[in-house]
């Protein structure tokens, strides 16, 4: 990893900060009863020609919990979280909430919030990653729900930057991993210990286009005129995650030097014959060496423990740690940790500013890959075809 930004970089790709109505904190949805997993499901695969058949392999995960998400309800706590900070900072915006895939929908915030006479929006999306799934399709079903609410022109709507090396996000990760290894300790397995950092597997092909187009994630300008070759390593998706994993760790190293570490995939779905990221986390764990005393999950692409960590993680990727007899500890994601939640805020205090002659926030990084960017070139995160997006430039 270069430790300068690259040509044309996310850092430069600033807007000018303004005064914003309100925040549209931005899920992905989940079930909430038995009832709801299958519609739910057919939301998330629409237009994928999935049959119920094929869904029904996946809603045993939602069955066992009764057919609820946990992802709904830790978004109702996030947004509580958000709204206490912004009381005690006297920022006095409101907090509206919708989804892609469940209610509450995007469609029906943006008709909520407009009712309630506010016309500029600052969207927080909760993934911290650049890709098309963590990024880009939330803009692209944003700018489609303000076709369907008839409000295309009536409503700005712009997105905070990606924020996986903001201290709000890294500083919970380190003290969960630091946890994590304490507790090895304190059981008698820590030894000789390892850290994997889990993240959702997307398509190799995504990956490899996430981000901005203009240059590799090690510097390097992309080649023109297309091609598979140029490039392989998972784009700025991986890089990202990476130059987390490797700040955490060295973070941590002041208490449990030299520990090895590796970035692990999990959740893959649909064509086995398509590529995916890999090492899937539970044949990494079967591939740990025999030396190995104990292991720490830390499930860093996501930001609550939702139904990718409490099935993937929490049932099968811990149950392979038992049938190896390794001790392992899943530590938690940010959730609603008070750091995360005022790192938040952080990134509203960014773009948002009250009146004339208030200073915007610093825009702080961890890694030499930030800040990331406030808007995205039309190339950025691309997929299979180019729809309209919020937060876009040219």
């Amino acid at each position: 990893m270069t430790d300068t930004l690259p040509p044309l970089a996310a850092a430069s790709r600033t807007v000018d900060p303004a005064t914003y109505d309100c925040i549209l904190l931005a899920g992905f949805g989940g079930p909430e009863g038995q009832d709801d997993v299958i519609p739910y499901l057919r939301n998330v695969t629409r237009g994928r020609g999935v049959p119920d058949e094929r869904l029904e392999e996946v809603a045993h995960h939602y069955r066992h919990f009764g057919g609820i998400s946990p992802i709904n309800q830790q978004n109702r706590d996030l947004k509580a979280a958000l709204e206490a900070e912004i009381e005690k900072r006297g920022l006095g915006l409101p907090i509206y909430w919708g989804n892609r895939f469940w209610e509450p929908y995007f469609t029906d915030a943006l008709k909520e919030l407009h009712a309630d006479g506010h016309r500029r929006v600052l969207v927080l999306v909760t993934t911290a990653f650049s890709s098309y799934s963590g990024c880009r399709a939330y803009r692209e079903d944003l700018a489609t729900a303000l076709e369907e609410a008839g409000l295309t022109g009536e409503l700005v709507l712009d997105k905070v930057r990606q924020y996986f090396d903001h201290p709000g996000f890294v500083e919970p990760n380190v003290d969960a991993v630091r946890g994590g290894l304490r507790e090895l300790a304190e059981r008698g397995d820590g030894a000789s210990a390892h850290v994997m950092f889990a993240t959702h597997s997307i398509p190799s092909s995504a990956a490899d286009v996430s981000g901005p187009r203009e240059a590799l994630p090690d510097g390097t300008p992309v080649p023109t005129g297309g091609g598979e070759e140029w490039h392989e390593g998972g784009g700025w998706y991986v890089a990202q995650q990476r130059a987390v994993a490797a700040l955490i760790m060295d973070r941590v190293s002041d208490e449990f030097p030299d520990v090895p570490w590796s970035l692990v995939f999990q959740s893959r779905s649909g064509d086995p014959r398509v590529p995916w990221l890999e090492p899937d986390i539970n044949l990494a764990i079967e591939a740990l060496p025999e030396s190995t005393t104990g292991l720490v999950i830390s499930p860093v692409g996501f930001v609550s423990d939702h139904m990718e960590v409490a099935w993937d993680l929490d049932n099968e990727a811990l149950e392979t740690c038992e049938e190896r007899g390794l001790s392992a500890v899943r530590v938690p994601t940010v959730g609603v940790d008070p750091a995360f939640v005022a790192g938040l805020i952080d990134l509203v205090e960014e773009r948002h500013v009250a009146g004339d002659g208030e200073a915007p926030r610093d825009r702080v990084a961890l890694t030499s890959l930030g800040p990331w960017q406030d808007v995205c070139p039309t190339d950025c995160c691309l997929g299979r075809a180019a729809k309209p997006t919020i937060a876009s430039a040219e």
